[in-house]
């Protein structure tokens, strides 16, 4: 393994750390926010930071030939919170979590398609013996209620388009910088929420409870953690990436139990040790 390679990992092994905040300070937010001004607010957030850092560096900006590709890749982020964080209004943590990050599959497959990527069998096992632990993570419903299946419906929604996100970041690693990539794509992705953020606009649920959560949302996870991982695709694969980050589903598990006393059962102990075998299968 080369040191970009490790370099990648330790990138996204700390994105994975920040990412884990992101559930219960959604919680925290939605207690008076909508989804739509939830994820919004912390695109602005993450835009008017690394997008101010890019500017204030004098990097080069996606020109009008790439507005078209831009819009897209802003378009799939915008999707990817606001399904995520409608999905932990409907369901848990660990629930939504687990079906946010079937995304491996997808990854696997549009890098297979757009990047002309190759996995080896190795891989591919460990890639089949993280969902599967992603999946036990999660455990099974006795009770799978309309409710939670809407909920189920939006996180799988938002996992299709994590996985286009990755791979959409690592094909740009040649042509832009990576603040300058960031910084575009949650400006577009702000700008594509808006409309929906100030339909369901509620002046009462600004308390600073929320705010404060939706700033944390932008800076801890967005900008930092979600910059640090499109820093990662540019030095590793982005199955491999996208296998990695799945461990936020460990981090806000046990986030989850000590700021919102939601207690795992057994079966999402093991899915966290089924898991971490996969992710050692395919970063080896």
């Amino acid at each position: 393994m080369s040191s970009e390679e490790r370099r990648g990992i330790g990138f996204v092994a700390l994105a994975v750390l920040l990412f884990s905040t992101s559930p219960v300070l959604i919680r925290w937010a939605a207690h008076s926010l909508s989804a739509y001004e939830i994820a919004a607010g912390r695109l602005i957030v993450a835009a008017l930071l690394v997008g101010g850092i890019a500017l204030a560096r004098g990097e080069r900006l996606p020109a009008r030939q790439d507005w078209a590709r831009f819009a897209f890749y802003g378009l799939i982020t915008a999707l990817h919170f606001a399904l995520y964080i409608a999905a932990l209004d409907y369901t848990t943590i660990a629930h939504a979590l687990a079906l946010v990050y079937t995304a491996p599959i997808f990854v696997a497959i549009f890098s297979w398609l757009f990047l002309h990527e190759s996995l080896s069998l190795r891989k591919w096992i460990g890639i089949g013996l993280a969902v599967v632990g992603v999946g036990v993570l999660a455990g099974f419903e006795p009770a799978l209620t309309p409710r939670m299946l809407i909920g189920d419906g939006l996180a799988v929604g938002s996992a299709i388009c994590f996985g286009m996100y990755s791979v959409a970041g690592r094909s740009q690693r040649e042509r832009f910088s990576l603040i300058a990539y960031a910084g575009s794509v949650y400006t577009i992705g702000a700008v594509w929420l808006l409309p929906a953020a100030v339909a369901n606009f509620s002046p009462a649920g600004y308390t600073w409870p929320a705010i404060i959560s939706v700033v944390a949302l932008g800076v801890l996870p967005l900008a930092l953690g979600h910059t640090l991982y499109n820093a990662a695709l540019r030095r590793i694969s982005a199955t491999v990436v996208n296998l990695i980050a799945t461990q936020e589903v460990t981090g806000g598990i046990v986030l989850g139990i000590i700021l919102l006393n939601e207690v795992p059962t057994i079966a999402t102990l093991l899915g966290a040790v089924v898991t971490l075998a996969g992710i050692v299968l395919v970063v080896l």
